[in-house]
């Protein structure tokens, strides 16, 4: 009876949709089209308890952002009778989903209830994209709809690589705004990696006078047809990081900082040479690949790839990441930490005899079993502090980490293993959500097939219904190794990032390519409305 009911349910969606030229994104779980208008101007106001006042003030923020005016808002209970007014009201959970929101727009008032302030503010991004998709700046009517609605899964999340290339304090910003207006909840901060250490740590300085930035980068597309030979990089001071997480805070984003370990960590091994399981020899350079300035020493990685020159499993770098972990913890208070463990070379510590004879002392198989070490020993501290860690799916070799969260990116089959052993998953498997790719140069078209990424479903068809929870929810990935700046990135991700809002939130069964592609050219008039640029499908 439930699934006759959601199915009806969606076609009073699809028809009402079609009707009205109502444009969503993500879907609405239900979604009812009435005849009429609520029309919003100067006089309009904004009623909402004492409780509400952030998300009142956000629904400001925007329509002063878009629109070039706001509203006054007066404090006052929910469900109040009034006329030409938006209440905002905080209910009781009771026989309500997770982060529930209900939506009535009649001739007099917008009534948006929720659950919880996070549920106000989706009923507000919702609302955002009832409003006309250009600037009115003397007011406008929005149709007059039922709506009840709540995500799919809890974990809903984006991530950006900002060691490849750097993106600014604003740029940063500007990604987290759209997570944001498409009801994404974690931003994934992809940190450090062999080609730059973008966070400030004030106990190691060199991680940012000389981690942070490389001599040269690499021309065109790996191995590349030169070097530009110029000095590339850039990082975080704490107090950027601290104005950064208020606010995606503000806009109920969680971000969970990567650090990456024990592999790429080139740019790490160059400020602090001791990391390295051999630190008089200099960084080894991929062959074919143009490098720019000395080739002595250990160097920050101009090219992309894999490096051997990896964290050596010591006291000393432990005693360094957990100095490192103790500030980072500081500055974000996610329950996650992220903790990379992807793409770890074990060239080095095979012929590395401090490792060899680590592995006979501790017991472990191999170096397989030498990185659980590594990954275990770090996650106990982790552990220790209250947090919890995230890793790539790699975290399974050599056994997995006991209180870990698997992060499956390469393809489906770690995240079943995990979720088979009843471990947390996050899904996000590089055929479906890395949405650079395929990586092309700049301002070339770029991406995944739209269809492919909308298509995408979170839960492995393999899993029961019982390892089916053990799915928190899924991400998407954004690599910036060939996209240089915010306007290309933009072009990369848009449409991709509202197809996996869709994948992300809306229910399984309301998913359609063909109506989701119908609904493209109002969302491209709402990207204009936003400021960003985009690619047209």
């Amino acid at each position: 009876m439930k699934k006759i009911i959601l199915l009806v349910t969606i076609f009073i969606t699809f028809c009402a949709t079609a009707q009205t030229n109502i444009t969503i994104v993500p879907r609405p779980v239900e979604l009812t089209s009435h005849e009429g208008t609520f029309h919003l101007n100067h006089s309009t106001v904004i009623l909402a308890p004492a409780t509400a006042t952030h998300d009142a003030t956000m629904l400001n923020h925007y329509l002063k952002k878009f629109y070039g005016f706001s509203l006054p808002v007066r404090h006052s209970t929910a469900g109040k009778a009034t006329k030409n007014a938006i209440i905002l009201g905080l209910v009781k959970p009771t026989g309500k989903e997770s982060n529930e929101y209900d939506m009535t727009i009649d001739d007099n008032k917008v009534d948006i209830e929720g659950v919880n302030d996070t549920a106000l503010f989706y009923g507000i991004q919702t609302l955002l994209q009832l409003m006309p998709a250009e600037k009115k700046a003397t007011g406008f009517d929005i149709p007059q709809v039922s709506i009840k609605d709540y995500p799919r899964f809890q974990y809903r999340g984006m991530h950006l690589d900002v060691s490849r290339h750097f993106f600014g304090v604003d740029d940063i910003k500007k990604y987290i705004d759209f997570l944001a207006y498409q009801k994404f909840n974690t931003f994934h901060w992809h940190l450090t990696d062999d080609q730059g250490w973008r966070i400030e740590i004030k106990r190691y300085q060199k991680l940012t006078s000389v981690g942070a930035y490389r001599n040269g980068t690499i021309i065109g597309h790996y191995p590349g047809t030169g070097n530009d030979g110029k000095r590339y990089g850039g990082f975080y001071t704490q107090e950027q990081v601290k104005e950064i997480v208020k606010y995606a805070k503000d806009r109920y984003i969680t971000i969970i900082p990567e650090i990456e370990m024990p592999g790429h960590s080139s740019a790490a091994i160059a400020a602090y040479p001791q990391l390295s399981c051999f630190p008089n020899e200099s960084t080894p350079i991929p062959p074919h690949t143009s490098w720019s300035g000395s080739k002595t020493g250990k160097h920050v990685q101009q090219t992309w790839g894999i490096f051997t020159d990896v964290y050596c499993p010591s006291d000393y770098t432990f005693h360094f990441l957990e100095n490192v972990l103790d500030e980072v913890m500081k500055l974000f208070p996610s329950k996650y930490i992220h903790i990379g463990g992807d793409e770890c070379p074990k060239d080095n510590w095979k012929r590395s005899a401090f490792c060899q004879k680590l592995i006979k002392e501790k017991g472990l198989k191999d170096e397989e079993g030498l990185q659980s070490y590594f990954i275990s020993t770090i996650e106990k501290y982790i552990n220790s502090k209250g947090r919890a860690i995230i890793g790539w799916d790699e975290i399974l070799e050599g056994g997995l980490a006991p209180n870990a969260t698997v992060m499956s990116w390469r393809g489906e089959k770690g995240g079943v293993a995990a979720a088979t052993q009843h471990y947390n998953v996050i899904m996000t498997p590089q055929q479906y959500t890395y949405i650079q790719q395929p990586e092309e140069t700049t301002n070339g078209e770029g991406g995944l097939p739209l269809e492919k990424v909308y298509n995408y479903e979170p839960v492995p068809s393999e899993l029961t219904s019982d390892e089916a929870k053990y799915v928190l929810g899924a991400q998407g990935c954004f690599w910036t190794e060939y996209c240089p700046n915010m306007n290309d990135l933009e072009y990369k991700i848009f449409p991709r990032l509202s197809a996996l809002s869709e994948v992300f939130w809306s229910p399984k069964e309301s998913k359609d390519f063909n109506t989701f592609s119908s609904e493209l050219p109002g969302m491209y008039k709402r990207y204009q409305l936003w400021g960003t640029n985009y690619h047209k499908e």
